[in-house]
């Protein structure tokens, strides 16, 4: 039986009262402590008028502020609208004003960018505030403990919205796509269905929970089973492996910059990393050379697999009890019904041609908030076009090939190039500007920018860094500017 994502909670809440769900270094949550924290939290933005369909923007680091408030927006049928960290003011203006959000959910020290634009946001008239420095007196840490702990919630319909998370769009702004309750709970039971989790393993979040990749894997996955998870805002190789050792981690979901960390750090041998049974690597493409070197090291094959914030994210993973196939993303996952690979006119193509990679299921998301010319472009006929190359073979295993859409995919975040160019191009000094990715061991690949100067205007690429910083999140600012005579070779 399917159930809204806040009945999920309630229900690991009612079956595993007393076991740890979320660890956050000295401090962690029972199953029942996390669900009386949600309900006293969920009272308290009732109280202050936040209704069932509102959007709730969540600007938060991944900690039990963030566990707290997303499942909060689930149990009053709210909306989460999980934001980038980095965002900013520039940035939040366009995400807030989009999504039309009531409530801003941040850290004291994030605050500062939401004060810079709060008078152009009227409708976002409500701030809940965390303060890391003193936790004990912030506002929020009074909400989730001031009661009542019982929370009745609202008639929820599993094709209601429960999440947006804004993603990269190729006219220069972000689109939110929209999640619904089916959607989420749907991949809420890939570790068990994919790979065997069970309520006894503990994993460990590296990647942030605005990710929709980390939501998935790392929060809901862990949720719905029982099962418990690590919490790691600040991430080092030598960190991670601490905690591994420290809290018996048993499976680890993360970006590929973490395992090729995890190979190219020396310090392996003093550390007890024997718990460790199961790897997942998703959000850009690995090397395939280093996946040998992975297994020679740690003993353990990484599982890869593929998905888009748009399927909310999972479409395809390799499973431990099946046969791998070097360079393959694997095979659909249970809730997507069929993939396909068609030409240019979406006629499917005979198995083993390359095509564009589309995909239906259960898991499609069901639009970008307020673009309908936007979702038809990538969703016809139930249908989710993903913009991605790739090949099939005879045993459905996938091998991805390229992209049809211009994108930058850097440490599992995407950037369209055109959003960069639209930030170098408010510059006085460029005529023309050209971003595109650059490759890169670790992050899979950086912004790269071609310049060509307004004539008689002298700048150095120093400063159009600089100028980038205060409009783009620190991921999407070019690391290598290149000035150049003429772009238009590239354009054609």
């Amino acid at each position: 039986m399917e159930i809204s994502l806040g009945q999920m909670l309630a229900e690991s809440g009612r079956r595993f009262p007393a076991s740890v769900a979320l660890i956050q270094e000295e401090k962690s949550l029972t199953y029942e402590e996390l669900n009386q924290g949600v309900n006293s939290l969920g009272n308290h933005l009732r109280a202050a008028g936040i209704k069932q369909g509102d959007k709730i923007a969540l600007l938060l680091p991944n900690g039990l502020e963030f566990v707290m408030a997303y499942f909060a927006a689930q149990k009053l049928g709210a909306v989460a609208v999980t934001l980038n960290m980095l965002s900013t003011a520039y940035e939040l203006r366009h995400l807030l004003g989009n999504s039309g959000a009531k409530c801003l959910i941040t850290t004291t020290m994030l605050a500062g960018k939401f004060e810079e634009i709060k008078n152009e946001l009227p409708y976002c008239a409500y701030l809940l505030l965390y303060d890391e420095q003193k936790p004990a007196a912030s506002p929020f840490r009074q909400a989730i403990e001031a009661g009542p702990f019982t929370l009745e919630m609202p008639n929820i319909g599993m094709d209601d919205p429960a999440v947006m998370i804004y993603t990269a769009g190729l006219t220069g702004y972000p689109l939110g796509a929209v999640l619904t309750h089916r959607n989420l709970y749907a991949q809420a039971d890939l570790l068990r269905s994919t790979c065997g989790v069970t309520a006894q393993d503990r994993g460990i979040a590296i990647i942030p929970f605005f990710h929709s990749f980390g939501a998935a894997v790392n929060l809901l996955c862990v949720i719905r089973l029982g099962a418990s998870v690590v919490l790691m805002d600040n991430f080092s190789v030598d960190g991670l492996f601490q905690a591994i050792e420290r809290e018996k981690i048993t499976f680890l979901a993360a970006v590929p910059r973490v395992f090729l960390g995890m190979i190219l750090q020396a310090e392996k041998k003093k550390y007890d990393l024997n718990t460790l049974k199961l790897c997942i690597s998703g959000g850009s493409t690995m090397p395939v050379e280093y996946f040998s070197r992975f297994e020679e090291k740690f003993g353990l094959k990484i599982m890869e697999g593929y998905g888009l914030t748009e399927a909310a994210p999972v479409c395809s993973v390799n499973r431990p009890a099946l046969p791998h196939k070097p360079g393959s993303i694997g095979t659909i996952v249970p809730c997507v019904e069929e993939a396909r690979i068609v030409d240019e006119t979406g006629r499917p193509l005979p198995t083993g041609a390359e095509g564009e990679l589309i995909i239906r299921g259960i898991n499609v998301m069901q639009g970008y908030y307020r673009d309908e010319a936007a979702t038809a472009q990538v969703i016809k006929n139930g249908w989710l076009y993903t913009g991605d190359l790739a090949r099939i073979d005879a045993d459905g295993y996938i091998f991805l090939t390229g992209r049809k859409k211009r994108m930058i995919i850097t440490s599992g975040f995407n950037v369209y190039p055109r959003e960069v160019e639209m930030v170098l191009d408010l510059h006085p000094a460029v005529k023309e500007s050209r971003a595109m990715a650059k490759p890169d061991l670790l992050r899979g690949e950086l912004v790269k920018a071609l310049i060509v100067k307004n004539p008689g205007i002298s700048v150095e690429g120093k400063e159009l860094v600089r100028h980038c910083r205060r409009y783009l999140s620190a991921y999407k600012v070019p690391r290598d500017i290149e000035f150049v005579e003429s772009i238009d070779d590239l354009k054609s």
